[in-house]
């Protein structure tokens, strides 16, 4: 692939563009996802527990939708750093079908499963932890198709650097989100249900919103119009991305719901305390959540421009950017921590565990997290995606499985051990992925070559 240009893609300003929106995106999604578990305690553990029990479900459906969306933006933003816009356009239209079909496939077996579902990952928790499960995760099911297309909508927006339109949009639903529960929890009484209900309505609204702004002709990427058609060439493309990224995040996620059915062993207040720390976990994140996605963008532009070097640079570029605000970030969610446990109004026992969790993940994370989630990233957006998923797998079932087995259970360290387990998980992550990075293999998969700069 011959280099099409030899200046910067990004300029610094480019960058604060394009990031800055998605850290305030991010802590927007956290602090809601915050206030719904504030709200929900109101309403008792069981359903604190119930509803965190689901939420890892939903994840794993969550990332095998967003996978999806990953290969288009991949795929686009290769398009457009090669400045090929017609094909950028057309990926689009065929990234918008095949989302809608995962959507709905993946709604209607968990609707039909659900029951089934529950039992095989958390079949020991108690009756009313399970009653509230039930009827969050039947509502949270129809949500997904819209937030399938809600996920590949802002994956092309953030395609073009414009991540400011995503913002705007995710601060209306999350007011939406925010508003119906006050009202189902605390006006109607509607305990899980109060949860889930405003947050189908709200991933509707942002899907429709997001669907419409990208039918305007004057984008660089957007629907373009024409009758129904599959192009298989472009969905192969997409899919040569999402499929391994789907399958690398769902089993992935999976690990993740059996990880969580060890713990929902350990009874009602260490599920109810994994759940709490689970939410401040990814505050201390949440910057290197959004140079995750910035790579996704930035580098594949770089790949799709044929420039190794700046392929390199962008990648040091970023993991610094993930780094040391996210240090930062940790220090202060230290200082604040007690005050904001005081908030979920939970028991003094659930309160001192979620500490620890806390304590665990996030000290950690100063030093380990961005290497392990932002550097796969970037090999992702060089199409080195199958070795991602091999490492991230064997990594899952070894370490984060295994190990919560032997130290969470055995060894009888409960939710602490589990969480030590992730972090055996995570070096190896890092092991695996600098090897990789270091010997170049990514280049060949992304048809670069050396050039100047």
């Amino acid at each position: 692939m011959e280099p099409l240009k030899m200046e910067p893609l990004f300029s610094g300003k480019d960058l604060r563009k394009l990031i800055i929106p998605l850290i305030f995106e991010q802590a927007l999604a956290i602090t809601v996802g915050m206030a719904d578990t504030m709200m929900i305690s109101s309403v008792g553990e069981a359903a604190v527990s119930g509803v965190s029990l689901v939420d890892m479900i939903n994840i794993l459906m969550f990332n095998i939708m967003a996978a999806l969306a990953t290969g288009g933006a991949v795929v686009t933003s290769q398009c457009l750093g090669a400045r090929h816009k017609e094909d950028a356009r057309k990926s689009a239209k065929q990234l918008l079908y095949s989302v809608i079909f995962a959507g709905l496939l993946i709604g209607l077996i968990v609707v039909l499963l659900r029951g089934p579902m529950l039992h095989l990952f958390f079949g020991s928790i108690e009756a009313d932890v399970m009653e509230n499960a039930l009827i969050y995760l039947t509502i949270s099911a129809f949500s997904f198709p819209f937030l399938a297309v809600y996920n590949a909508c802002a994956a092309l927006f953030r395609s073009m650097g414009n991540s400011q339109i995503t913002l705007k949009v995710s601060i209306l639903i999350n007011l939406i989100n925010v508003a119906g529960n006050a009202i189902c929890i605390f006006g109607l009484h509607m305990g899980a249900a109060g949860v889930a209900i405003p947050s189908l309505i709200s991933r509707a609204v942002g899907s429709v919103i997001l669907y419409i702004l990208l039918r305007n002709p004057a984008l660089d990427i957007c629907f373009v119009k024409e009758p129904f058609h599959l192009d298989p060439r472009m969905i192969k493309k997409i899919l040569y991305i999402g499929i391994p990224s789907g399958v690398e995040n769902g089993i992935f996620q999976l690990g993740r719901v059996l990880v969580v059915s060890i713990i929902s062993g350990f009874g009602t207040v260490q599920i109810a305390a994994n759940g709490v720390a689970n939410n401040l976990d990814s505050v201390g994140i949440l910057v290197g959540q959004a140079v995750n996605l910035a790579m996704i963008t930035v580098i594949g532009q770089c790949v799709g421009a044929g420039d190794e070097k700046q392929v390199r640079f962008y990648t040091r570029k970023l993991i610094v950017m993930a780094y040391l605000p996210t240090i930062a970030l940790n220090i202060v969610l230290f200082l604040i921590l007690n005050p904001i446990l005081g908030l979920y109004g939970l028991s003094a026992e659930t309160t001192r565990l979620a500490r620890i969790l806390v304590f665990i993940h996030n000290g950690c994370a100063c030093f380990l997290w961005p290497l392990s989630f932002t550097l796969p990233n970037m090999l992702r957006a060089c199409n080195d995606v199958r070795y991602t998923m091999i490492v991230s797998i064997a990594s899952m079932f070894i370490f984060r499985i295994g190990f919560s087995y032997l130290i969470g259970v055995q060894m009888g360290c409960g939710a602490i051990g589990v969480w030590i387990a992730m972090i055996l998980d995570w070096l190896c992550r890092i092991i695996c992925f600098m090897i990789r990075y270091l010997r170049g293999k990514w280049r060949q998969m992304a048809g670069l070559q050396v050039v100047s700069t």
